[in-house]
């Protein structure tokens, strides 16, 4: 293959990814690096933008940070070699091992503008929203979205970094203090995230609600007590297995049904955090918070974050060995990657390796 044209997955419609040539990307501004992707997690919102999208692709108009539109390369839980950088980039060099913070938000001179980066108008995602994406033998962005790999973290943990990132922003943005009780409702990916990143804020108590064996096998593994929701009325179990209701309940599978289990699953005082991505309206009575003074609250990706997973993965948490369920090359990223997690809920997390 020649150094002008590199393999990439590109979204053009719901349920139409192509694996193609395309251009290799070239630095823009003296504050941007080059990075070789080594390993790629599907997310579920690559899975929805698969399945029902567009979500986060631009396809009306271009996005604007990226000025991207579709098609676009997918991919944004990635790590990855440096092999080029901006006359301006201090943070890396090359040959350096990096996980991708993928956050589109303004930013100047290597630097996020906004204190709270994830919480801009024009928020995107490299590799939702334009940019180029991990589904790519190469890809560009800013300084700003690069985070060194420390000696002892493979690749396989860099691409974990962006998913846990979500769960681990969840639980701090929560009112959960060390020694309280928390439950977790949907036990895919991101699940299987806050329920490590509960483990590491102290929660002494951590129960899970999931259907899928696979998932719930997984869960327990992880330290969490397992609810079959389709074995009898979930929320009496719920409250009955907390003693009168958990302090803090994770809504992680974006159904409307759920999300009233999550509420109602709290102690009164207690909070409801909601982490999923919706594709449709949710209807809740208002009372079930106004009456018992619930807290219901939503977060979205994560902010001032990467350094803090990074330091916990040296700990021993989030490990690839617990979560990831397969391994597969760019030119199978449809039929063993996104039809595979479409149809088998024992898979968790499938990384893609575009060199392979």
């Amino acid at each position: 293959m020649s150094e002008q044209r590199m393999k990439a997955a590109r979204w053009y419609q719901a349920r139409d990814i192509r694996v193609e040539q395309i251009e290799v990307p070239t630095l823009g501004d003296p504050y941007q690096v080059k990075v070789k992707v080594a390993a790629c997690g599907i997310c579920g919102s690559d899975l929805h933008e698969y399945a029902a999208g567009p979500i986060f692709i631009p396809v009306e108009s271009p996005h604007p940070l990226s000025h991207d539109q579709a098609p676009i390369v997918m991919g944004h839980e990635f790590a990855g070699e440096v092999v080029e950088v901006g006359s301006a980039v201090t943070r890396v060099a090359v040959g350096d091992r990096v996980a991708i913070e993928p956050i589109l938000s303004p930013h100047r001179d290597g630097a996020y503008l906004m204190e709270r980066y994830n919480l801009s108008p024009q928020l995107g995602f490299h590799g939702l929203s334009g940019g180029g994406g991990g589904f790519a033998e190469y890809t560009v962005v800013g300084e700003h979205m690069v985070h060194r790999l420390p000696e002892g973290l493979s690749y396989e943990q860099g691409a974990l970094v962006e998913p846990a990132a979500v769960g681990l922003h969840a639980v701090r943005q929560s009112s959960l203090k060390a020694g309280d009780s928390a439950v977790v409702f949907g036990a895919g990916p991101i699940g299987l995230m806050v329920i490590e990143s509960l483990k590491a804020a102290g929660a002494a108590s951590i129960h899970a609600v999931e259907v899928s064996a696979a998932r719930k096998q997984r869960a327990s593994e992880l330290g969490a007590i397992v609810h079959d929701p389709t074995e009898g009325e979930i929320v009496e179990r719920l409250m009955a297995a907390s003693g009168g209701g958990f302090d803090v309940a994770f809504e992680v599978t974006g159904l409307p049904a759920v999300l009233n289990q999550s509420i109602a699953s709290t102690h009164p005082g207690g909070e409801t955090v909601i982490v999923s991505i919706w594709e449709s309206e949710a209807a809740i009575h208002p009372n079930q918070l106004v009456i018992q003074e619930r807290t219901l609250k939503g977060i979205i990706a994560y902010r001032h974050i990467y350094p803090a997973v990074i330091a916990l993965m040296q700990q021993g948490y989030y490990r690839a060995e617990d979560l990831v369920t397969a391994r597969i090359a760019l030119d199978d990223v449809v039929s063993q990657g996104f039809e595979a997690l479409l149809a088998d809920k024992a898979q968790v997390k499938i990384l893609v390796d575009p060199s392979a």
